[in-house]
């Protein structure tokens, strides 16, 4: 039964992560349509909307939930309530990416109602925040062990300074092009 609920829990975490990071993408479109003319405007917040919602509520908060179920379940059926320092620095980040997540309903729930309070550019790095938990939240559960926690740290740094550079770079290339 474990190998069929690691097998679910995997499956729902591929599809939440799927979810976070299609919708900012999502909000970055509906907030540059606020660029267009009225009637661009108006329609392309209204295909944002339909899709925002179809994403959040019928793929990402689903699965969100089932990770939240699952994910309990193999560790009791793993660790027997014991809790390991690898898994608890990994439950640490799991956390934080449950925080972010709901701050991605939040920014949700404000697009919907018409509210703006971000510029696209702002909304491309808070993109970048899901890879930088997915990177750490793996390595966590792969490697296991404080070495590797200590390597995986400086190798998550290092991504980090590497993405912010390349979104630093795009936006550079697509203000030359406009």
């Amino acid at each position: 039964m474990y190998n069929y609920i690691i097998a679910l829990h995997i499956i729902f975490i591929v599809t939440w992560f799927a979810g976070m990071f299609y919708m900012p993408r999502l909000f970055i479109y509906n907030t540059e349509a606020n660029e267009k003319e009225d009637a661009a405007q108006k329609i392309l917040h209204e295909q944002f909307t339909i899709m925002m919602k179809r994403l959040w509520y019928g793929i990402t908060f689903p699965s969100a939930i089932i990770t939240l179920i699952l994910g309990p379940l193999i560790w009791f059926e793993k660790y027997d309530f014991t809790l390991p320092a690898w898994l608890f620095i990994k439950l640490i980040f799991v956390v934080f990416l449950y925080l972010y997540f709901i701050s991605l309903h939040i920014i949700f729930k404000q697009q919907v109602k018409g509210i703006f309070k971000y510029t696209s550019q702002q909304l491309r790095v808070w993109n970048e925040v899901a890879t930088i938990f997915l990177f750490a939240i793996v390595f966590l559960a792969v490697v296991k062990s404080a070495l590797g926690l200590v390597y995986g740290l400086i190798g998550l740094v290092i991504f980090i300074i590497i993405l912010m550079s390349a979104i630093k770079i795009y936006k550079k290339i697509r203000d030359q092009k406009e």
